[in-house]
């Protein structure tokens, strides 16, 4: 019964969508061990407990999300058969879900180094934070995109212990791509919010106002990656990386329309999911074949 509940768990806070924001993260690191210059004889050790970190602290954050939206989700016709919702999981296991979550996740970042402990409930107050938040502002999508945007400089920490400034333009690529497709996202409950007294950006500009600004935010990314290339000196693979994610947002953008959504699931989950993997497979291949700058 246990392991079916378990189950349940990671199919609610959508376990799977953890490709987002972990392969930004693991970028991160291999660019604070590239600045570091002693090699990558740590680097295993280091990356699996970044790994384990990220998946605790967001496997909490989503938990406990749903935890505090149950009430809304069951008013709202798209969400009311979430697990919560719909009673196929109760409230104390998702509860003590999130408890071990955060368990793992601190387990991790002392692991990690004492920094990353220090951090640690810095780190998680912000991402219960962010549930709160569309109830009282319009700019909880980019609470969400800094809540996945610290990822890349907590991994720099991580690794070298303690904060380099240049990795801020990542945290900065990552907060403005995530706030983009989260606005987009959110179009589909633009009437539900609006009924409800939500905030949203949508609600705010409405849906083609809402899909303009997603736009504006995700040239916002790329410049800051073109910036992160320049401050690192990385390479041409780099440079190759952020031209295939330019790619991949500029089509993204053409599945969604002020007055046809129907694609929005393509344009969120698997536009988004390849854009975070070729990202890392790219700056991966430019950190690891090209030579070091300084």
């Amino acid at each position: 019964m246990i392991w079916k509940r378990l189950r349940l768990t990671l199919e609610m806070i959508k376990f799977e969508h953890s490709v987002f924001a972990l392969p930004f993260a693991l970028t991160g690191a291999l660019l604070a061990f590239r600045q570091a210059g002693d090699g990558y004889r740590a680097a295993g050790g280091k990356l699996l407990w970044i790994s384990v970190a990220m998946v605790g602290a967001r496997s909490a954050a989503m938990a406990f999300n749903r935890l505090v939206d149950a009430g809304i989700d069951a008013r709202n016709p798209r969400t009311k058969m979430r697990h919560l919702p719909s009673g196929l999981l109760s409230h104390s296991f998702a509860w003590a879900f999130v408890l071990v979550s955060c368990l793992v996740f601190f387990v991790a970042a002392g692991a990690l180094n004492p920094l990353c402990l220090r951090l640690a409930p810095v780190a998680l107050a912000l991402v219960f934070l962010y549930s709160f938040t569309k109830r009282f502002t319009a700019f909880s999508h980019l609470v969400l995109g800094f809540c996945l945007g610290v990822a890349p400089a907590a991994a720099w920490i991580a690794v070298r212990g303690a904060l380099d400034p240049r990795i801020l333009w990542l945290t900065a690529a990552v907060t403005c791509w995530t706030a983009g497709f989260d606005i987009i996202y959110s179009c589909q409950d633009y009437d539900f919010d609006g009924a409800e007294g939500l905030f949203s950006v949508p609600r705010r500009l409405g849906i083609a106002g809402a899909l303009l600004a997603a736009r504006g935010l995700h040239l916002l990314m790329v410049l800051c990656l073109l910036a992160l290339v320049l401050t690192l000196h990385l390479g041409v693979l780099a440079l190759a990386g952020v031209a295939s994610i330019a790619a991949l947002l500029v089509y993204e953008h053409s599945l969604v329309k002020p007055h046809d959504l129907s694609r929005l699931d393509a344009a969120f989950f698997t536009m988004n999911g390849y854009v975070s993997v070729l990202f890392f497979l790219f700056w991966a291949a430019d950190i690891f074949l090209l030579k070091p700058g300084t």
